[in-house]
């Protein structure tokens, strides 16, 4: 949902600069700049991708609103009269699961961190022997929730913490 932006190799006096892109889902794209004939020339790329700014000044490849459609291989190159120049980004999507911690009918703690990507992990402040299940969605998301049973003795109170590289969560809940 945020924007991205990819630098590419500055260079005074460019040549060319094309951007090529490789998605992992759905077909290839390309955005170019000639000098020469001071042109700008796009190929099959939607339009939340574009040049930040005047390709002439600055390549920087400006990605709106990014989803996870925009995973894939990006590709800089530029010609320039001191040679020609490679800089290549694999960019990775990261989606924040949704956090939420209830009770269930029996009166058991329940854990869920819904949609995220890559799949969160779930652990319980107090051990548990419960074990998470994943449900994968066709977008790419997973969802992971757990249940807290604890080993013999009846738990009132307990924490869940869900962990995921866009961050950390705990929530605490009696049932």
């Amino acid at each position: 949902g945020s924007n991205s932006e990819l630098n590419c190799t500055q260079k005074s006096n460019i040549t060319m600069v094309t951007w090529k892109i490789n998605p992992k889902v759905g077909g290839h794209c390309s955005l170019g700049y000639r000098a020469d004939w001071n042109k700008t020339n796009r190929t099959n790329c939607s339009d939340s991708m574009n040049w930040k700014s005047r390709p002439d000044q600055d390549p920087t490849l400006e990605i709106r609103r990014v989803k996870i459609a925009h995973e894939g291989n990006y590709t800089c190159e530029v010609a320039a009269p001191e040679g020609n120049f490679h800089r290549i980004y694999h960019l990775t999507v990261l989606v924040p699961p949704r956090f939420t911690l209830y009770c269930d009918d029996q009166g058991n703690p329940v854990c869920k961190a819904a949609a995220g990507k890559p799949a969160a992990q779930i652990s319980w402040v107090l051990e548990s022997n419960s074990t998470p299940n994943e449900e994968g969605h066709d977008n790419g998301t997973v969802t992971v929730f757990s249940k807290f049973t604890a080993y013999g003795n009846k738990v009132t109170n307990t924490t869940c913490i869900v962990s995921h590289p866009a961050g950390n969560w705990s929530k605490s809940i009696v049932c």
